[in-house]
């Protein structure tokens, strides 16, 4: 071949490429990535996260980081966590490659007791690319795992599974969208959904919704109520699907957002109506939505309540009779017509608590009747006409009769109360409750009659007002007295794990699921408004109130009076401070940004001086001091190991200094009394030449601690006006002591510089000058700023950032404040003198050196 032509066909080939580069990127480049489109429609739960910092800060504050942890899927996930990390030499790999990216994650049924994970997470530049290629590779030089690549309908896809095992993972990369799974079968419905990319999506009709626009979200679900069911056979006995099908059939499908925070879980949303023949909805619909009234006749031991808000109850009956009911004579069938007719507004088909999980579970059915007295004559009749016995029970004040009608409660009210074979039926208030049995009647009218009734129970009743006041349909349920019932209801290869979790399902006991329609339900767009809400009862320190009848906020009242001001605490991953708090009781709370109290912790004394917020070993971490103690906590208020350490028990620590943030490990300054100082470092060890260090005088101020040229310095000021610069080995630095002529009784400000000599420190003596020296030992300059007297009292105050400061003069009931030139900024004449005037001056001081 001539080169001519080679290099015809080289630039003929290089053309091509241009071209295939120039049209992609115009073309199918331009066109960004819906990553709802890459979910196969079978798809039950859809989970959306994108704050994964704050996501994770939340999960921590309303304390299920750790029962979620507990979770076997979860702690293996921590373990490929943990492993991502050591084959990619870093530390929080994953959770900085996962940041604020929206990541996807649906669940699947893939056999008939299975369910599988599809996780999408977008990749947004070269160098994460490149970290996913690079821990790739080095997932193939490891011995214990194997990694291959397969073609399916011309798609490459990465399998990486575990040498001797069938545990694995396979996952590919679509325009910058890894997408990954344990299943490689829903990878492969990912590439088959790609074929078609017109059909719709699984978020079609909510492709208008975007919760994430909304503040504090963080994460939103998408369910598929029609496969709902599907999933719920996973789980549940295959006798409990219809009652459970009947219940999801209100609606099709729905978006919902999440938010924790504190004492609940909330998700809220949209639903669309599920319009099928024979569908709850269709049933429903049109029907006022009520109140639910019953609290009084629900007992305390309530393990399930499926409440439905009605207009007639004979909404809810077939249109064709049962075969048991066409058997009976007319006139029975008149009665039941009759009965029917005077039950409205809300029917409820309830589960009380048992005591194992091998008994059958206790069945009620309450119904709303506004004549009760006309019901009990109706019922009295059918007992006659059916030949029952007219013998009865009494329970306190009320009669439990049997009724003689088998499934009476399905006759009256529909198929969803069928179960109840032998029922007898109780007139309660305005309701008439039925039991499967005598035994299971007479638990609740026991309860009624003793008071122990949700109406009368604070946890309840504050659970039930965070909850929607007007709903179609109610499904609330306590997990601590569902428990055995939920065991009875698993099937038995989920029953162990339900038990391995417990303390995670128990987190939140008050559970409640709610549909509202919305608008004219005649219209083609009319939804449910749809809330899922997860709580645990209030029993912490606080209650949240509304600050106002039009704010928007909430105000935290403390049961026990508060003592000492707020302390802000930075809080990683948001962009709110957190405060610190303590009562009268020495309980020390954290109120997050979201003005939850998260944790409460005790304390032997009120906290001395000021809490020091810094991260050690990676973690947020509180430094305080009490009288007797140094405590260190972590973010949970749980203490560090070694901690807290016991001072000496004749010293009473005054006040805590710590050393400055990024240089290693805390060391611990801590104030004795009497010129007493006492040194530790975080892991609890005390430095000899420290226990204590004595100095003559008082302390005029808490001591400095600086870090100059990677040498520990402490600032130690006395009341004779002598200043001290010490080491760790407790040594005093050259050129120190120094004196500055007078008194000190404030702090000083320090300018950090490279060396000891470019260091400087700013003090106000007694006598009205500013003296300024270096940790050299020279001083470095002398100003008077105000004259003096012997009652005036001079105070240096700096800003929150240390870098600019004020200085105030305090006689009698005069305070003024200066510029460090002399310059009067404030002059104000207070009738008394002391510790409250002056607190609130200094405020006024630090507002104004700020600005």
């Amino acid at each position: 071949m001539s080169k001519k032509l080679l290099a015809i066909l080289t630039a003929l080939l290089l053309l091509a490429a241009l071209a295939s580069y120039v049209y992609y990127r115009r073309t199918v480049a331009a066109v960004p990535v819906d990553p709802w489109a890459l979910v196969p429609d079978d798809a039950v739960l859809v989970a959306a996260t994108r704050d994964h910092p704050m996501l994770v800060r939340h999960l921590k504050e309303t304390q299920l980081w750790d029962n979620l942890l507990a979770v076997r899927y979860f702690e293996s996930f921590q373990n490929n966590v943990a492993l991502i990390d050591s084959l990619s030499g870093g530390r929080d790999v994953v959770s900085r490659f996962l940041g604020r990216k929206k990541v996807l994650t649906s669940v699947h049924v893939t056999g008939p007791n299975q369910f599988d994970l599809l996780l999408q997470v977008p990749v947004t530049s070269i160098r994460e690319y490149r970290q996913v290629r690079s821990l790739l590779d080095a997932l193939g030089r490891d011995p214990h795992f194997r990694v291959a690549t397969r073609d399916y309908e011309g798609t490459i896809l990465n399998e990486v599974t575990e040498v001797g095992t069938d545990r694995g993972i396979t996952f590919f990369n679509y325009r910058n969208h890894l997408l990954l799974s344990a299943n490689p079968v829903l990878i492969e419905a990912v590439v088959r959904r790609l074929a078609g990319p017109t059909q719709p999506t699984v978020a079609a009709d909510f492709q208008n919704t975007d919760f994430f626009r909304l503040r504090d979200v963080d994460a939103t679900l998408l369910i598929n109520y029609r496969r709902l069911p599907q999933l719920l056979s996973v789980f549940f006995r295959r006798e409990l699907l219809p009652e459970m099908g009947s219940i999801t059939s209100l609606a099709s499908a729905g978006q919902m957002e999440m938010k924790l925070a504190g004492n609940r879980v909330a998700f809220s949303g949209f639903a669309n109506p599920e319009t099928t023949r024979g569908s709850l909805h269709e049933q429903l619909r049109g029907q006022p939505t009520q109140r639910l009234r019953m609290a009084d006749v629900l007992s305390l031991r309530t393990a399930l309540l499926m409440h439905l808000s009605v207009g007639p109850a004979d909404i809810l009956r077939n249109s064709r009779r049962t075969a048991a009911t066409d058997t009976l004579a007319p006139g029975i069938n008149s009665l039941l017509d009759s009965l029917t007719a005077g039950l409205k507004q809300e029917v409820a088909l309830c589960y009380l608590t048992q005591q194992s999980a091998r008994v059958s579970p206790t069945r009620l059915a309450l119904a709303y009747c506004p004549r009760p007295a006309n019901q009990a004559l109706l019922l009295g009749k059918l007992r006659r006409a059916v030949g029952a016995s007219p013998s009865f029970e009494r329970v306190g004040p009320y009669q439990l009769y049997a009724t003689g009608v088998p499934e009476l409660p399905a006759r009256l009210m529909g198929p969803l109360f069928a179960g109840f074979r032998q029922p007898v039926v109780a007139v309660v208030g305005n309701y008439l409750v039925f039991g499967q049995d005598a035994a299971a009647l007479r638990q609740l009218l026991t309860d009624v009659a003793a008071g122990e009734v949700w109406a009368r129970s604070p946890a309840q009743v504050g659970f039930l007002q965070e909850t929607q006041p007007l709903a179609r349909l109610r499904v609330i349920l306590d997990s601590r007295n569902a428990w055995n019932l939920l065991l009875r209801s698993l099937v038995e290869e989920r029953r162990a794990g339900l038990l391995r979790n417990e303390a995670l399902f128990k987190r939140f006991p008050q559970i409640a699921l709610q549909f509202v329609p919305t608008g004219d339900e005649a219209e083609s767009d009319s939804q449910y408004f749809t809330e899922l809400l997860f709580r645990r009862p209030s029993t912490g320190p606080a209650v949240a109130r509304v600050q106002g009848a039009s704010a928007s906020g909430a105000a935290l009242t403390f049961k026990t009076p508060l003592k000492g001001p707020p302390i802000l605490t930075s809080t990683s991953g948001a962009n709110r401070s957190g405060v610190l708090v303590q009562d009268s009781a020495q309980v020390l709370h954290y109120v997050t940004p979201e003005n939850v109290v998260a944790w409460s912790d005790s304390l032997p004394g009120p906290i001395i001086g000021a809490v020091q917020n810094r991260r050690i070993a990676g973690q947020a971490s509180y430094l305080l001091a009490t009288p007797g103690q140094l405590h260190l906590l972590d973010a949970n208020g749980r203490s560090a190991p070694n901690f807290p350490l016991n001072l000496p028990d004749s010293v009473q620590a005054t006040t805590l200094s710590v050393s400055p943030e990024g240089s290693g490990a805390p060391r611990l300054l801590v104030a004795g009394g009497g010129g007493n100082l006492f040194l530790y470092d975080t892991d609890g060890n005390a430095y000899p030449a420290w226990q204590p260090k004595r100095f003559d005088f008082n302390l005029a101020a808490p001591p400095l601690y600086l870090i100059v040229g990677g040498r520990d310095i402490m600032v130690v000021l006395l009341e004779n006006g002598y200043v001290y610069a010490c080491d760790p080995q407790g040594s005093v630095y050259p050129g120190f002591p120094i004196s500055v002529g007078a008194r000190l009784q404030s702090t000083a400000l320090a300018e950090v510089g490279a060396t000891l000599g470019r260091t400087r420190l700013t003090v106000v003596s007694q006598h009205g000058e500013l003296v300024t020296f270096s940790l050299a030992g020279d001083v470095v300059s002398r100003t008077r700023v105000a004259t003096w007297s012997r009652n005036s009292v001079f105070r240096l105050i700096p800003d929150q950032r240390q870098r600019n400061y004020v200085v105030s003069r305090e006689e009698g009931g005069q305070f003024d404040l200066f510029e460090p030139t002399g310059r009067r900024l404030l002059s104000q004449k207070f009738l008394t003198s002391g510790g409250s005037p002056r607190s609130s001056l200094i405020l006024m001081a630090v507002g104004a050196c700020t600005s």
